[in-house]
């Protein structure tokens, strides 16, 4: 998400690296290669325009102060027009009164519409307690109704079997008054994707969205972040036709480059209210400009990942651990738990990004596919040991060894390495232990903590050398 933006900027404020204060000579430079980099973005031209003149006013308005680093001062003021731009704060869609609340989704076709009608159902059901019914109302596409039911029972969700012979607007009243039968709080409309320039399917829509107007309902059209300033001029026309209350931008996971999400609530006035970040259905997020453009500059999302975390690892599971290593015990089924617990998260690449001054680091590690390759390999094995042995890995002899490595396809020999490897990082942990107890960890070069500021430089930019410290798998990130 945002690579290539993240990359230009970072080489944008290195123009302000050794300078004693901001001043108009030595951010021009800076303020070049970050127009460059918006508009090779896909920004719109006019939000390019608008975002330069408001950082150049802020750095060199009266707000700026002395003896503060220029270049973290620089980033900052970026840092805040950037989230202004994006606009400033989430706007969820409003659930605070009386349902059936119906929310409408829109788009053009295959922007993810069905796919985000699920993920929404379930974001509700479980983060906001709604009671959920989805009503497919795409009477082009058949095989969109069969999509909508087939995710409604893999998420153990209620779905509205509708007669694809009527009217959309029909259809749509239907699911309301069944909504109402069943107390439902939330009815998720899917609709059928449709051309903006084409009035007659437009009109059709028109006609649903006034339908549904005593229900006061929520109108999100979904875009693909992928396609820039299109999505932009797409989302224009939806809401000049029908009046949309939100957007969703569809395989933000997939875009490097950012132009829709810069651009498109400046230009519609429409908020951006949610994000897809993957393929599963769990993949959605709320759209806070505010920590984007912390990612964007690598300023980390520590937030959104303290948010993750809490979702996804058991509290109980986690203090357990901690007790055992306070007592000095680590295990291989702790261990194991641990890898499900980041494995929950999301890609190791989604999870550093969260973390400050950690993009830098990743550009110089370069893929870290290997790295993931490896723990699968790690976990199969551990999956291969009884549970005494993944208790107590001492216990584990030639012939235990033998049998883990036919029960996980891999070699004695590999299961000799993981064994070892897990032997040195019981000893780490048991170091880290006895740290925390005698006043806290130092600070460790290139990690978040080292250095205070918005912004760290993660390694000593030195890029490592191919072929070095390779792990037995080809990984070497456990060597």
């Amino acid at each position: 998400m945002f690579d290539n933006l993240s990359e230009k900027f970072s080489d944008a404020f290195k123009n302000l690296q050794g300078k004693g204060k901001i001043s108009e000579s030595n951010i021009e430079a800076a303020l070049k290669e970050v127009r460059t980099a918006l508009l090779e973005a896909d920004v719109n031209f006019k939000v390019v325009k608008q975002f330069i003149a408001g950082v150049k006013e802020e750095a060199l308005g009266e707000k700026v102060l002395r003896g503060v680093n220029p270049e973290e001062q620089f980033i900052k003021i970026v840092h805040d027009q950037l989230a202004s731009i994006m606009g400033q704060e989430n706007e969820e869609v409003d659930l605070d009164r009386a349902g059936p609340i119906p929310i409408l989704v829109v788009g053009l076709n295959g922007q993810g519409k069905t796919t985000f009608s699920g993920k929404l159902s379930l974001h509700l059901k479980n983060k906001k307690k709604k009671n959920v019914l989805l009503v497919p109302c795409d009477t082009f596409r058949p095989a969109a109704k069969d999509q909508l039911i087939t995710l409604a029972k893999s998420m153990d969700m209620d779905y509205f079997d509708s007669d694809l012979s009527m009217h959309p607007k029909d259809i749509a009243l239907a699911g309301i008054e069944a909504a109402k039968q069943q107390h439902k709080d939330v009815v998720i409309i899917d609709t059928a994707g449709r051309l903006h320039v084409d009035e007659e399917l437009m009109g059709e829509l028109k006609q649903v969205r006034l339908a549904l107007e005593p229900f006061k309902p929520e109108v999100l059209m979904v875009a693909d972040a992928m396609t820039g300033q299109e999505a932009v001029n797409v989302a224009k026309n939806f809401h000049e036709a029908m009046g949309l209350t939100g957007i969703v931008l569809s395989k933000m996971d997939s875009d490097a480059r950012g132009g829709a999400a810069l651009s498109i609530r400046h230009v519609t006035g429409v908020p951006i209210k949610y994000i897809s970040t993957g393929e599963k259905m769990k993949d959605l997020e709320l759209f806070h400009p505010d920590r984007l453009a912390g990612r964007i500059l690598d300023m980390g999302d520590v937030v959104s990942l303290v948010e993750k975390a809490e979702e996804a690892i058991n509290q109980e599971d986690a203090e357990g651990m901690m007790k055992r290593l306070e007592k000095g015990q680590f295990s291989v089924e702790d261990f194991m738990k641990q890898m499900d617990m980041v494995k929950s998260l999301g890609s190791m690449g989604s999870i550093m990004k969260m973390i400050p001054g950690m993009g830098g680091a990743m550009r110089q590690m370069g893929d870290l596919s290997p790295a993931e390759d490896e723990m699968k390999r790690m976990r199969v094995i551990i999956d291969s040991m009884t549970k005494k042995e993944r208790q107590n890995y001492k216990i584990i002899k030639e012939s235990r060894m033998k049998r883990i490595a036919s029960g996980s396809g891999s070699t004695t020999q590999a299961v000799k390495d993981f064994i070892e490897k897990f032997r040195q990082m019981e000893k780490m942990m048991g170091g880290m232990m006895q740290m925390m107890k005698g006043g806290g960890m130092p600070g460790m070069p290139g990690m978040p903590g080292a250095n205070p500021g918005f912004r760290q430089e993660a390694g000593s930019g030195k890029k490592p050398k191919k072929g070095k410290k390779k792990g037995p798998w080809g990984g070497g990130f456990f060597s």
